[in-house]
């Protein structure tokens, strides 16, 4: 199967940072894809990797200097940032960072990264310290706010003895499949004709009229899905639980409370060609909700609350009549999450199982860090906003549905 990076022209941009070193082995892996790399080599990245060898292994001329006569006749820094499909930016350092949120140009790859109309991708690499600097942190969210994507970074050992944390840069391979799914997602249309049906969100089990038992989804992660399947071009029924989030764009929503609501939903948007079960549904019900709110007595210990089990929505339509042909389940563990996510593959009929750690701000925030799980292995992906971690998912979705044919 061809690759995706097959003719497309990325820019690498290498930073000045000792995670600079695998900006050489991430050219090959590039290049081994199909891909032309064009380096820039700023002035800081030459103290660490040397033109000769940037050079070697990208097979073209080095570009280095803004005011370069040769380089610069033809007013180089515009044509170099209208060639590219891509500009990947690796490591890009916490000055690099704070360069673009300025929007300043003193240097090439500020000037080309300014006039660019491609899409732009930054692996991040810095002491964690820099990374969690408050001033850091706006800058990144700026750029995200603008569109830049982010690949990374990673928790690890640093290059100061005796250091770990979450600055690492992520490692050649996940950049590599960060430039593949973004490049993906400029495409076609890779769903079209396509049927989805996506859960989202919580669900609530009245307890009373007024208490319910629920959990702390906010179903950011379930609509980011069902937006990325639509804007791929599959027809998207989202089933959200109660949620405080917009409607995603061109998906029809269906809105429940319980999980039995839920599970009705689901079969009544079936046949599918692809069932995402995001949602976070209770896993008990009140056994006989009362009709009248529960009183406290003073003086009085509470009743006893009997709980029936809920309908493992998963399960049912992963082993139904109607399953549809690629059948994906989210595991969100406090605890053991790869175990547990394996054997949520093996007993519910899914065909993949995306497993998150939610012990930390997971559930309510922007950002996950996923791994996938199949019949063929587990995959480690980095942390990403949601709405990355939705578009990968739909593009490796499409990829998926067409081996099975």
């Amino acid at each position: 199967m061809e690759s995706t990076l097959s003719g497309k022209r990325i820019l690498l941009v290498v930073g000045g940072g000792i995670a600079a070193y695998k900006a050489l082995d991430l050219i090959r892996r590039l290049r081994e894809r199909g891909a032309a790399v064009t380096p820039i080599l700023t002035a800081a990245g030459a103290q660490f990797v040397t033109p000769l060898a940037v050079g070697a292994l990208s097979a073209t001329h080095v570009y280095d200097d803004l005011f370069s006569r040769d380089d610069e006749q033809d007013v180089g820094h515009i044509r170099l940032a209208r060639e590219a499909d891509l500009i990947l930016v690796a490591p890009a350092t916490a000055d690099r960072m704070a360069q673009m949120a300025a929007g300043l140009a003193g240097d090439l790859a500020g000037a080309v990264l300014l006039a660019a109309r491609c899409p732009i991708l930054l692996a991040p690499a810095m002491n964690p310290a820099m990374w969690m600097h408050p001033a850091t942190r706006r800058n990144a969210a700026l750029l995200e706010r603008d569109g830049i994507g982010f690949v990374g970074p990673e928790h690890g050992e640093m290059a100061e003895a005796g250091e770990s944390g979450l600055g690492r840069m992520s490692e050649p391979l996940a950049i590599v499949a960060a430039v593949e799914a973004r490049l993906s997602a400029q495409g076609g249309k890779p769903l079209s004709g396509r049927r989805a049906v996506v859960t989202s969100g919580p669900t609530h089990e009245p307890i009373d009229p007024v208490r319910y038992i629920a959990n702390r989804s906010s179903g950011r992660q379930g609509h980011a899905v069902a937006e990325a399947l639509a804007e791929a071009g599959a027809q998207v029924t989202l089933v959200s639980g109660p949620v405080s989030i917009p409607d995603p764009a061109g998906v029809h929503v269906v809105r429940v409370e319980t999980a039995l609501q839920m599970l009705a939903a689901v079969e009544a948007a079936l046949p599918a060609d692809i069932g995402v079960f995001v949602a976070a549904v209770a896993d008990w019900r009140a056994a006989e909700p009362a009709s009248d709110k529960i009183k406290k007595r003073v003086g009085e210990a509470p009743g006893p609350l009997a709980l029936t089990e809920n309908p493992d929505i998963l399960a049912t339509i992963g082993h139904g009549p109607g399953r549809p042909r690629l059948v994906v389940g989210f595991a969100a563990e406090t605890s053991s999450l790869m175990g547990n996510a394996r054997a949520k593959l093996e007993r519910k009929g899914a065909d993949m199982i995306v497993a998150n750690d939610v012990s930390g701000d997971v559930m309510g925030g922007t950002r996950n860090r996923v791994h996938l799980l199949t019949a063929a292995g587990a995959e480690d992906w980095p942390e990403l906003p949601k709405a990355e971690v939705a578009r990968r998912l739909a593009r490796r979705f499409a990829t998926m549905l067409g081996d099975m044919e």
